[in-house]
């Protein structure tokens, strides 16, 4: 089984990349895919859970994500962004791991793709 990993660093709304790369992920994994999908600078913002998004035009991406974990995708916020987006452990969508770059850096060096979103 081939495995691909695909990087979100932009923050999930004003732009089509989040939707994009969950879009990716749900498309790997039913491809029979390992998939990882890993948040890294603005993009740890899409695995906060509860967002607020009403007054807005946006669907929200948590759903996406929800059924990303739900179907077997490997979901990764990385830990110093976390922290600079101050979001805790408890606000973080149930599912999604915490990692630090060493982690995030290993889970990358196995995947035989790399997409960057």
């Amino acid at each position: 089984m081939s495995t691909i990993s695909i990087i979100l660093r932009k923050a999930p709304y004003g732009s089509v990349d989040a939707p994009e790369a969950i879009r990716h992920a749900l498309g790997g994994i039913n491809d029979d895919m390992s998939v990882n999908l890993v948040f890294i600078g603005s993009g740890v913002n899409a695995s906060r859970r509860n967002q607020g998004i009403s007054g807005t035009n946006y669907l929200s991406v948590e759903d996406g994500i929800r059924d990303c974990i739900d179907m077997g995708v490997v979901v990764f916020a990385e830990t110093k962004s976390l922290d600079e987006a101050q979001i805790s452990d408890i606000d973080l969508i149930e599912g999604v791991l915490r990692a630090g770059f060493d982690k995030i850096g290993e889970v990358l060096k196995t995947s035989g793709t790399v997409m960057i979103f």
